[in-house]
């Protein structure tokens, strides 16, 4: 349900906007001519030519676009909207399709096509058609998008503790809803965004492709998409699989109560796996990362705090960061193990040296803003304005007049500020609905998910906080033939991340229909990835040259603007201490240039790196200025090695490990 902030890190742009609405007449399923499996697997791009399929950008997939109805559940309404489906075809013996349905909602399904099929086991793509779609009104399908209104909503301060909070935060909702609105434009489309409506979309896909059965898989807000086609087409799934699950049976309200406690407990333990680690609990000042974070909360609550930010223009320039910025920041890093390093490393920078910096660019980078200008940067591979069109017309928030439906979303929140959660400002993600045009009320949730007609799995984490764990459980224990997957730790979304335990019991169950031995699998996992303490403020704190080498290399790489960068817009940003760092794409991997950059006192770099994704190398050409002077040459090859040569003062250098 609630909006993923920044997970993917893989997905490609991409910029197409489809047209508006028309009253052109509707193509049916029955009018195509050709489909993918009146033809031999390695001839279905012919196949896909026929029903006007043409290679999706910067992709391997072919994309199709149907005209569908706006309105499925009207057939007196000849109004149509454009929805893009990417196939890619199997490259062996087709068994079927195998659909992704991604999260959000409001996410870009062509966007992560690549990214994720790259993860699977090659056994799946040679067996199936992959599909992906961006659903109606998104990405491809629409283009609809409200990006200044979302920063402005996101960025706002409000304290639900309070009345005066309280009243900030239905300003701020009702604001955004109008302004989002009037930004996305075509307002008729509003009604029809809602999942009941979309899965529509995939049923007209199936019947064009001509398929009796397809394989499913959702995440995240993909399982709620998901669901709710099995409910309404299950004789058309040869097996579902839900990742991140939703439990459709619960309210807006009491998934919202269920997911601030989720927020809280993850916070928790990545916080207590901070303290359970020597190298980490140590560089939070006082040795405990719950205290550190609990005071930096204390103290942003009773008023913010201004700290200098380095652009790359070299200059500094004054911000501020509040206790809003603080739960923004914590709650967008508890989705994945290195996020929440990232995260970790970046409060022990303030508890340690009082430097809110680190945690001021996982903020920008979480709200997808332009840290030197801190101006929305359009990222067309999410649309908030989806996200609520379908939130509020999948749930409903009371009933009345808006005014009387947001107090009512207010009191119902009494409950959670009053257990002193960490991060209870998730509960009140919804609360744009109580304004939303078109939102539903006294809407009936949905009967829960009995699946009689073909197996299914579902995946979930221990430390997921946006889907608690409890939510896939419950569907489990409703399910005719259900199986559950659930791993240690871990992140939101487990499939397609490595871990083996997971991916070949997916795998099996796809590729040869064997579904897991045991009905409940427990696979191992960790709440963190491995701590990478923050660098020392002086070149003086390292013991050599390679040492402070290997720790440019690391702080470049964890940079939330490097980390996170979409491997595509070439890039500068201010460098800790001073100077630029500028970064783009090569063929091969990255290309970096440093011009006085610094990123601990008394180490000015000036020249070149490199990265090499292939090989596995990362190279940096230097000269240095500061405590010595002097040209280095460091590398990290593929194998591990680390070398570093040169010169530095009066010494040569060659150091090794």
């Amino acid at each position: 349900m609630k909006k993923s902030l920044i997970w993917v890190m893989f997905l490609l742009i991409l910029v197409q906007a489809c047209g508006p609405l028309t009253a052109a007449p509707t193509i049916t399923p029955t009018e195509s001519t050709v489909s993918v499996t009146e033809v031999p697997a390695t001839e279905s791009v012919t196949g896909l030519e026929g029903l006007g399929g043409v290679p999706c950008p910067d992709s391997d997939f072919t994309c199709v676009t149907l005209t569908v109805p706006l309105n499925h559940f009207d057939p007196n309404d000849s109004r149509t909207l454009d929805v893009v489906f990417a196939i890619l075809p199997a490259t062996g013996e087709r068994k079927g399709m195998f659909v992704t349905a991604t999260g959000g909602p409001g996410t870009a399904g062509l966007t992560s096509a690549d990214g994720y099929t790259a993860a699977f086991d090659p056994a799946i793509p040679e067996h199936f058609d992959i599909v992906f779609f961006d659903q109606r009104g998104v990405g491809q399908s629409g283009g609809l998008q409200c990006v200044q209104a979302a920063t402005t909503f996101y960025l706002a301060s409000w304290d639900t503790s309070t009345v005066e909070g309280e009243n900030a935060l239905l300003e701020t909702a009702r604001i955004f809803s109008n302004d989002c609105v009037t930004e996305m434009g075509n307002p008729e489309i509003l009604p029809y965004l809602g999942t009941e409506q979309a899965v529509e979309d995939l049923e007209f896909f199936r019947q064009v492709i001509g398929d009796e059965k397809i394989w499913l898989y959702g995440e995240s807000y993909g399982t709620q998409y998901s669901q709710m086609y099995a409910a309404a087409h299950p004789d058309h799934l040869a097996a579902l699989i839900l990742d991140g699950t939703v439990d459709l049976t619960l309210s807006g309200i009491e998934y919202y109560k269920q997911q601030a406690i989720a927020f809280n407990d993850v916070l928790k333990l990545t916080l207590t796996s901070c303290n359970d680690d020597d190298f980490c609990a140590e560089s939070m000042g006082g040795g405990d990362a719950i205290t550190a974070y609990d005071t930096l909360a204390a103290q942003l609550k009773q008023a913010p705090t201004f700290f200098d930010f380095p652009l790359p223009s070299g200059e500094l320039t004054r911000r501020t960061f509040t206790f809003s910025d603080l739960e923004t920041v914590a709650a967008g890093s508890l989705y994945a193990e290195t996020q929440r390093m990232l995260f970790l490393r970046a409060l022990a920078s303030y508890s340690q040296n009082k430097n809110l910096v680190p945690l001021a660019r996982l903020l920008y980078s979480s709200l997808a803003l332009d840290p030197e200008t801190l101006q929305a940067i359009p990222d067309p591979t999410y649309s908030d304005a989806v996200f609520y069109s379908i939130e509020c017309q999948d749930y409903s928030y009371f009933s009345g007049t808006p005014e009387e439906r947001a107090e009512a979303y207010l009191r119902a929140g009494d409950e959670v500020d009053a257990g002193n959660l960490h991060l209870s400002s998730v509960f009140y993600g919804d609360m744009p609905c109580a304004f939303w045009p078109h939102a539903s009320e006294n809407k009936l949730r949905p009967q829960a998910l009995r699946a009689e007609n073909f197996p299914t799995l579902v995946l979930g984490a221990i430390a997921d906080p946006a889907t608690p764990v409890s939510n896939g459980q419950n569907v489990f224990n409703r399910l005719s033939n259900g199986y559950l997957i659930t791993q240690d730790g871990g992140p939101h979304i487990i499939f397609g991340r490595g871990v083996s335990c997971v991916d070949d019991l997916v795998t099996d169950f796809l590729v040869n229909d064997q579904p897991p031995a045991e009905r409940e699998t427990t696979c191992a996992g960790e709440v963190s990835s491995e701590f990478i303490p923050p660098m020392p403020l002086n070149v003086s704190g390292f013991s050599n040259l390679l040492n402070a080498l290997s720790a440019v290399e690391d702080e470049i790489y964890y940079l939330p603007e490097y980390y996170y960068w979409d491997v595509t817009t070439p890039t500068a940003i201010g460098c800790p201490f001073g100077g630029r760092l500028s970064f783009e794409a090569t063929e091969t991997g990255d290309s970096l240039a440093f011009d006085a950059c610094s990123f601990f006192d008394g180490f000015i770099l000036t020249g070149s790196g490199s990265t090499n994704y292939d090989e596995g190398t990362f190279t940096l050409e230097v000269a240095v200025t500061g405590l010595k002077d002097g040209t280095l040459t460091y590398i990290h090859d593929g194998e591990g090695s680390k070398l570093v040569t040169g010169t530095y003062g009066s010494e040569t250098i060659e150091l090794s490990e």
